[in-house]
């Protein structure tokens, strides 16, 4: 009888690198580390048992995370993006990827059920680390959507759902007279507030506490912007959303979407359909969706003529005007 293959195997206990991984972003190891220290000297400064600390330390090791030199451990050139005292620092951000883990260990039982299960609003720690996570992606990218969309005779616009505020921010830097609303909870806009004085733009971009299920979202915009949210919502509630962005338009505005976007076949793009999954471990409803979903939504709502732009990264841009 032939055994598994090696590389199925790798696959299969790929988790254990991965946990690795998360557990000493969570202890924050690489910081305690800094420019060398032992194994003694580590765990006093994050608090764990010594053999622990050791055998943590030495795993880093063998995948290529960290050096060591006798009794001493050293970071390595791809530390610098897990350390809290490096100029690159991700460290707060990837604290949302460490905090998916339970959620996705209950992978099982969300397929069994067809939606989360336990579901339950983020603490105030999870909401932190996950609006970093979006605020990190998005500084690099949002300079590229601004381009790719253009912004000439944007007076208005609405950030549906807007996070960090990290969209609205570069779309007012790239375009000294847009001012733009950030639309999303409390809890959300307080990060956001920071963000948005420490970009010396508040004076053009305000925040505005709502939620994307209430029956109005204003009036008067020239464009609505709504990134990294339809994945979060199941077809109905994407659909109300986007009349609701209809209406919150002058004729001549536009709505642009942001996303994941599946081809027709749900099984590409591999980040796509992967992403499928942490919505549904996470979200009652949420999925990722085809080109062809966008525009029958867009078009229900009113939107004429409906555009796919390719930009790069992960995500693609679905722009859909309102003429009249």
């Amino acid at each position: 009888m032939e055994p598994v293959p090696e590389h199925l195997l790798e696959r299969l206990n790929a988790f254990r690198e991965s946990r690795l991984l998360l557990t000493a972003i969570e202890l924050d190891v690489f910081t305690a580390v800094g420019e060398g220290s032992t194994a003694t000297e580590t765990a006093a400064r994050v608090g764990t048992a010594l053999r622990s600390t050791e055998m943590l330390l030495d795993a880093l090791v063998a995948v290529g995370l960290l050096g060591k030199r006798e009794d001493r451990y050293f970071n390595v050139p791809a530390s610098r993006w897990f350390r809290r005292d490096t100029a690159e620092s991700a460290r707060d951000a990837l604290m949302h990827i460490v905090k998916l883990w339970e959620r996705w260990s209950r992978l099982t039982a969300c397929v069994r059920k067809g939606s989360c299960v336990r579901a339950r609003r983020r603490t105030k720690a999870e909401t932190e680390a996950f609006i970093a996570l979006m605020h990190y992606n998005a500084r690099w990218r949002a300079p590229l959507v601004a381009e790719a969309i253009g912004l000439e005779g944007v007076g208005r616009m609405l950030d549906l759902g807007g996070g960090s505020g990290a969209y609205a921010i570069a779309f007012a830097q790239a375009a000294p007279s847009l001012e733009a609303d950030v639309m999303d909870l409390a809890p959300v806009l307080r990060i956001a507030r920071r963000h948005i004085e420490q970009a010396g733009v508040g004076d053009r971009v305000k925040t505005k506490v709502g939620d994307l299920r209430q029956p109005s979202y204003g009036a008067g915009y020239d464009l609505v912007f709504i990134s990294a949210v339809c994945h979060m919502l199941d077809p109905q509630e994407n659909r109300a959303m986007l009349r609701k962005s209809h209406a919150a338009l002058h004729p001549g505005g536009r709505v642009v979407i942001q996303d994941f976007i599946l081809e027709p076949d749900r099984t590409a793009p591999r980040h796509a359909a992967l992403f499928a999954l942490n919505m549904l471990v996470n979200t009652p409803g949420g999925a990722t969706y085809t080109e062809t979903e966008y525009r029958q939504w867009l078009e229900e709502a009113g939107f004429y003529p409906v555009r796919r732009l390719h930009v790069p990264g992960p995500t693609g841009l679905m722009v859909g005007w309102r003429l009249i």
